[in-house]
């Protein structure tokens, strides 16, 4: 790891500093001022920047802006004053990660530093797996047999037609097959055949002329000239109307057709790649798809494999639709555990990757914790047994949310090994837990009897709020557990707990924590 710069004229500050990121194994570079870390840059970077905002020389908001203007990335902490607030407004405008108010609590300013550390580590873990992340993912012998077949074609501009389930990610394969053949520097077009209404479909597909119906009130180029020089791609092509398919021959026999509303023929240099779910074949034998048609996109055909077919894919595209998600919603990106992903393995994916990305689209908005247990997968994919009180025919809405509750903090706390559900300073209730001990022993069913017993007894008393009740002396107790062995360093615990740092700061201030 690069070493920690600390930024700052008083040299009591850079002491102060330098002493407790050493004791805390850090590496520590000290400047004075600004123009001597600007020279330094050209030759290094620290991991994390920290910089205070009044000093000879230049300030700290001017050395962020240039800092940012080349290093996007890197975290730079700015320490001001109380009453720099206005400053400290700037450095975040400015892109800084955090300001360190001075006079600073040294631990706090400590804790603070390491998140940063954590944070450049982790972006640049994320960069190194983007970087590395093909276009397509799979190791499965199907899929390899795919990329195979896409290298063969590399140098080919024939029609391939696509077969495989919806959401397998036939798309994904047109475009690929487009992008490593001769006609990559043209443009890509894609049409979802069955989305479209069949009147308006021709229109979509061929264009049409002003005034050739009501509302064309322009000229309008359909996707056969849009993709001229480039490859089309026709997805869900078993799903076209059957007067259309007449002109589409058309088209692949002499690339030539008319526009709606035209008279004259327009001509168009294009590859189609199309796709379907279904079994054009029996579609044939059925009448309801033209033989010569299925003959003229039946030239290479490319089988998608289902993605209960190559479940070896799954925990990769799992960790890679994690981060994507993440991405997405500018959020921290979440880990999974090996359990929750067996569960995944598991599943059948009738909806195949588009399912699976969905699920993790999910995870990330709803999953309690930056590191995803089994527990925390949805509904769908918990063990039917854990809903077996709710399938029964009119099961009170009252034992169903005891059953869950029970069944969730039972799973959770076997999972972390935790001897106790109360934080210190809770009345105790029936429970026949033992002592607790910082060494890891084998989990006792006692305390999850005790808990059933509390459990019943909240729910016959007709407390409003078993749930959260439970739920709360529950998390205050993991939390206090894990706060006592790391001597109250929160990162570290909150490491040990698998959840996030942001997660463990909000339930020590959610659940009365910091008093205790």
């Amino acid at each position: 790891m690069k070493p920690i710069w600390i930024v700052d004229d008083d040299q009591s500050i850079r002491f102060v500093l330098e002493k407790a990121l050493t004791r805390e194994e850090f590496v520590v570079r000290s400047f004075t001022n600004p123009r001597d870390v600007l020279a330094a840059l050209e030759d290094d970077l620290p991991q994390v920047l920290v910089s205070d905002i009044r000093m000879p020389g230049g300030s700290g908001i001017e050395l962020l802006s240039k800092i940012k203007a080349k290093h996007r990335d890197l975290p730079v902490i700015i320490m001001t004053a109380y009453s720099d607030l206005d400053s400290a407004v700037s450095a975040f405008q400015g892109g800084a990660f955090d300001y360190l108010p001075k006079p600073f609590d040294v631990p706090k300013a400590v804790d603070l530093i390491r998140r940063a550390v954590e944070e450049s580590l982790h972006e640049g873990e994320i960069e190194t797996a983007a970087a590395q992340v093909p276009e397509i993912l799979g190791q499965a012998p199907a899929m390899q047999d795919v990329f195979r077949a896409i290298g063969r074609l590399s140098q080919s501009i024939v029609t391939v037609l696509i077969t495989g389930e919806s959401g397998s990610g036939k798309e994904l394969v047109a475009n690929a097959l487009h992008k490593h053949s001769p006609r990559a520097g043209g443009p890509f077009v894609a049409i979802n055949t069955a989305a479209i209404p069949k009147d308006l479909l021709e229109s979509e597909l061929f264009g049409h002329e002003r005034g050739a119906f009501t509302g064309a009130q322009t000229t309008r180029r359909g996707r056969f000239e849009q993709a001229d020089g480039g490859t089309l791609f026709l997805d869900e092509i078993g799903d076209m109307p059957f007067d259309l398919q007449t002109r589409l021959l058309r088209v692949l026999a002499d690339g030539q057709f008319y526009r709606v509303g035209g008279h004259n023929p327009m001509r168009s240099n294009v590859r189609v790649i199309a796709a379907t779910h279904q079994d054009l074949e029996e579609r044939v034998k059925a009448g309801s798809f033209r033989e010569d048609l299925f003959h003229r996109l039946n030239v290479i055909r490319l089988r998608l494999p289902a993605l209960r077919e190559r479940q070896e894919d799954i925990p990769p595209l799992t960790r890679f639709f994690l981060q994507k998600s993440a991405r997405e919603l500018g959020v921290e990106g979440k880990r999974i555990t090996d359990a929750a992903l067996a569960r995944l393995t598991q599943f059948d994916f009738p909806g195949n990757v588009r399912q699976l990305e969905n699920i993790c689209h999910w995870l990330t908005v709803m999953a309690p914790a930056q590191l995803v247990d089994a527990k925390d997968l949805p509904p769908e994919l918990q063990p039917q047994a854990a809903r077996t009180v709710a399938a029964v025919p009119g099961a009170p809405a009252g034992a169903v949310a005891a059953q869950e509750a029970i069944g969730r903090a039972g799973e959770t706390a076997t999972a972390a090994a935790a001897p106790a559900v109360r934080p210190a300073g809770e009345p105790a209730a029936a429970s026949s837990s033992g002592s607790s001990s910082d060494s890891a022993e084998p989990v006792d069913a006692g305390w999850l009897s005790g808990l059933e017993q509390e459990a019943r007894q909240l729910l016959r008393a007709g407390e409003p709020m078993v749930w959260d009740t439970l739920t709360r002396r529950f998390e205050g107790q993991l939390i206090h557990t894990a706060l006592e062995i790391t001597r109250g360093r929160r990162i570290e615990a909150a490491q040990k707990l698998g959840i996030g740092r942001n997660t463990i700061t909000r339930k020590i201030q959610e659940l009365g924590l910091e008093e205790k």
